[in-house]
């Protein structure tokens, strides 16, 4: 009986073994083509399995904490625009964020405007105004970042010609800048010391500077340091040199603002003035101002009224900016 029982677990054994080892080697390969089907896709060599769990090498960068929105603008071309903009002015804004801001403004402004005037043009054009409210603040945030990271340059300029005459290499230059100088100046100069860290060229390090902070002084310090690394010479000079040119064109700058002081001043009145007035009067009167947006003449008047004011707006603006 024993006898049976060992020869039945032998026969089992050995018709159950065979089976086993080519169902464990068949998920065993199975696994493996699973595995490389799913690193094919994350690499974009093969189309997507679906079910695999691919992990992506990309950086991926959200434009907005809501699931749809954000894909819709990821989609859009202006999307990157918007951000390089929101990181050259360092507001801690998405670009959904403000570009939801600019339709919440433009779509209450238009009715309540509209609720209060009757007129849907003139709702438009107080939207398109409050609309544009979100981007002017980002555009003037870059330009007050913009101009400390120009005054702040020639000073980044001279730890450089410091560093490199006490025997320090540019890049050991450019790290001393970052923990010397204050913010834009050591963020932007950190970024790009961080970039050849992680293995970039100077070439494409100082690129990448020029792309964030797009000012013509800056321009010409990374065009100078470029052409000396390619042809040799003393950098240390030529950095003191382009320092020193650089504290000139921004002290020229200074006397140029003075003297085109009266003319940006008159420009500014000339565009407030009109808006002012014309609110101050709505105020005293209600009833005879707003018969300029209950008829058609005064719509149409309104509209020629706005068209000149811009159009005066501009022409003075291109008087009085000269660029050097």
């Amino acid at each position: 009986m024993v006898l049976i029982a060992v020869l039945a677990f032998v026969a089992v054994f050995a018709i159950a073994a065979p089976l086993l080892v080519m169902g464990s080697g068949a998920a065993k390969a199975g696994q493996k083509e699973k595995v490389v089907a799913a690193l094919d896709t994350a690499l974009g060599v093969t189309a997507s399995i679906p079910g695999a769990d691919v992990s992506s090498f990309r950086k991926s960068e959200s434009v907005s904490a809501i699931p749809l929105l954000n894909k819709a603008l990821q989609q859009a071309d202006i999307v990157p625009k918007v951000a390089a903009l929101l990181k050259q002015a360092n507001v801690g804004w998405t670009p959904g964020t403000l570009i939801l801001m600019s339709l919440a403004g433009f779509a209450v402004s238009v009715y309540l405007v509209h609720l209060r005037s009757g007129s849907l043009i003139i709702g438009a054009l107080a939207g398109l105004a409050v609309a544009s409210g979100p981007f002017c603040y980002v555009l003037f945030r870059r330009m007050q970042r913009f101009g400390k990271f120009e005054k702040g340059l020639p000073e980044a300029l001279d730890l450089i010609v410091g560093a490199l005459r006490a025997g320090h290499s540019f890049s050991a230059a450019m790290g001393l800048v970052s923990r010397e100088c204050a913010d834009p100046v050591g963020y932007e100069f950190r970024a790009a010391f961080d970039e050849q860290n992680f293995g970039l060229d100077v070439r494409t390090s100082l690129d990448n500077l020029v792309s964030r902070v797009p000012l013509q002084d800056l321009k010409i310090a990374v065009t100078a340091i470029i052409i000396q690394r390619e042809s040799g010479g003393n950098l240390a000079e030529v950095l003191e040199k382009t320092s020193y040119m650089i504290r000139q064109r921004f002290r020229l700058k200074k006397q140029i603002s003075v003297h085109t002081a009266q003319g940006r001043l008159t420009g500014l009145i000339l565009t407030v003035l009109p808006i002012a007035l014309g609110f101050a009067l709505y105020l005293i009167n209600p009833d005879n101002m707003s018969l300029l947006w209950r008829r058609e003449i005064g719509i149409k008047l309104l509209i020629a009224a706005g068209c000149s004011l811009v159009v005066g707006t501009l022409c003075i603006q291109k008087i009085v900016r000269i660029r050097i």
